[in-house]
């Protein structure tokens, strides 16, 4: 089966082509295909398939075998193959996901793309659609957890994400990261985001859910931004640079929370063929 590595920010990913429309989706093979001593290895592994009303569709099944709404590095990714490949033949097209129809653009040299735009839609604040256990917004709520007391906010940017910015030791970070995703307060468990706002950039460190710890989450950049919008700790409509441990995105909250803007990078690693 012919594969292709992609990159983004760090988060990495194994890409299958079923644009041809018959390339069953399998789980397993996916865990296996993650697996970073006796496979491939990656966060997660990216369908692109026909689209649905569409350009193309993406489907993104974690390294534990779960599927994700959304992922943000993964569609940049998507969106940087289906250009590079003639899968789409425009700069600007739309890609569907499990958390709706996303339009993406992409900045080209030499006809390839380098930096890939995604307009991820409007974000989430009710809770019981985030979901969390909790009626209506949850921003900079007080919340408890494994003994360690601490402010957070719930945003969906078509998958879950908690968000707290209060200041905590790596040690307390560490421990919490897999806590907070399991806790009974998320009923599809949740991405969780622990940040800290300094010089008008934001700093992430991501447990993401199926995947661990990881290098990058678009979709928690996205999420991020706006919870620190929605507190007044940096500006709506205007880009924000967020740093996460694999490198920089920038993001862009509408001041009517309309849309968040995601721009980053995207790159191919290898491609190579497996046996299935």
């Amino acid at each position: 089966m012919r594969f292709w590595k992609y990159q983004g920010i760090g988060n990495d990913f194994i890409l299958l082509d079923g644009t041809a429309g018959d390339l069953p989706i399998d789980p397993e093979w996916c865990r296996k295909a993650c697996d970073r001593h006796f496979g491939i290895g990656a966060d997660g592994v990216l369908y692109v398939m026909p689209g649905e009303g569409t350009d193309i569709t993406m489907r993104i099944i974690n390294a534990d075998g779960s599927e994700a709404e959304m992922c943000g590095n993964g569609i940049r990714c998507v969106a940087k193959h289906a250009y590079d490949f003639g899968i789409v033949d425009s700069d600007r097209f739309t890609i569907h996901t499990l958390a709706g129809d996303l339009e993406a653009s992409v900045a080209t040299r030499d006809g390839k793309a380098r930096t890939v735009t995604i307009d991820m839609g409007a974000p989430v604040l009710d809770g019981r659609s985030v979901p969390v256990d909790h009626d209506g917004r949850f921003i900079d709520q007080p919340f408890e957890a494994d003994g360690v007391d601490f402010r957070a906010s719930a945003v969906s940017m078509g998958n879950p994400h908690f968000i707290t910015f209060t200041p905590m030791d790596d040690a307390t970070v560490d421990r919490l990261g897999p806590v907070l995703e399991r806790h009974p307060f998320f009923p599809r468990k949740t991405n969780v985001e622990f940040c800290r706002v300094e010089d008008g950039r934001i700093y992430i460190r991501v447990y993401e859910r199926g995947a661990a710890w990881t290098l990058a989450c678009g979709t928690g950049a996205c999420a991020t931004t706006t919870a620190a919008a929605l507190m007044g700790l940096v500006p709506f409509g205007e880009p924000v640079d967020v740093h996460l441990p694999g490198g920089w995105l920038r993001i862009t909250v509408d001041r009517d929370l309309g849309y968040v803007l995601m721009e980053g990078p995207a790159e191919l690693v290898f491609e190579g063929d497996i046996q299935e």
